[in-house]
């Protein structure tokens, strides 16, 4: 089984190496690792070249957002599976991809996620959320509940089925992306219960300055899917935060 593991990147000269460096840190022998970048203005692709031996496609070009870039990937990847790395984030511990692809063997899933924590920018030991997915009903959909996107791993086959990701949509176009998928009903999900990611907090939709831009993309696309009440339902997704706050404290 190999899986496509894909790193989109944009000026991320200090968090980049990182994100790298837990790829190929794996001890799953079957990976194909591609990063695409925006054309960075600083010296991110300086740290990339460094690392060209070992990543399996490497892109550097102008691209119009995160989710062209991530599109960009999905169309060139061979593997079976494909999962996302972002640049600002690590695999857990070099057996992740190897857990993963065990349980994806096991299964014989569709689509699987499994649990992350987001960490402090300045220290990577200081969790500040915990997201554990739990078992998937589709009814959770209903209630804001979605799986965090980068424990996702999907049979590319099965992305191409249901749709690449939206461009129009700024910051959503994951959002969207999930629920298309969960709800496609020919899926067969499961869940993985072990962290697989570690993220710094501080992403594109968990900035203040972002958050009506999050509020106004979420409620049109819960419209149109055709959920009753999308003011409630976003209101929901935010709820499922707190306990993830209140874990961390824990953790």
């Amino acid at each position: 089984m190999k899986i496509t593991i894909i790193t989109v990147c944009y000026n991320r000269e200090s968090t980049i190496r990182d994100a790298i460096e837990s790829v190929l840190a794996q001890d799953y022998d079957d990976i194909e690792y591609i990063i695409i970048d925006g054309l960075s203005k600083d010296k991110t692709m300086d740290i990339v070249n460094e690392y060209r031996g070992r990543v399996t496609h490497i892109i550097s070009e102008m691209d119009r957002g995160m989710y062209e870039a991530i599109n960009k990937g999905i169309r060139m990847a061979t593997g079976d599976y494909i999962g996302l790395v972002h640049s600002d984030d690590m695999l857990i511990s070099p057996h992740t991809i190897s857990h993963i692809a065990q349980r994806l063997t096991e299964t014989g899933a569709d689509l699987l996620y499994a649990d992350g924590i987001y960490v402090d920018r300045n220290d990577l030991n200081k969790v500040k959320r915990v997201w554990r997915g739990g078992n998937f009903t589709r009814r959770k959909l209903s209630f804001g509940w979605l799986p965090l996107h980068t424990t996702v791993y999907m049979r590319k086959d099965i992305i191409l089925k249901c749709g690449l990701y939206d461009e129009r949509y700024e910051i959503s176009a994951d959002t969207k992306f999930l629920i298309k998928c969960l709800c496609h009903k020919d899926i067969h999900i499961t869940y993985l219960p072990e962290t697989v990611i570690r993220m710094r907090m501080g992403g594109l939709s968990t900035t203040w300055a972002h958050i009506s831009h999050v509020w106004a993309e979420d409620i049109l696309l819960y419209r149109q899917f055709g959920f009753k009440h999308p003011y409630i339902l976003k209101f929901l997704k935010m709820a499922w935060k707190i306990p993830q706050y209140i874990s961390a404290l824990f953790y």
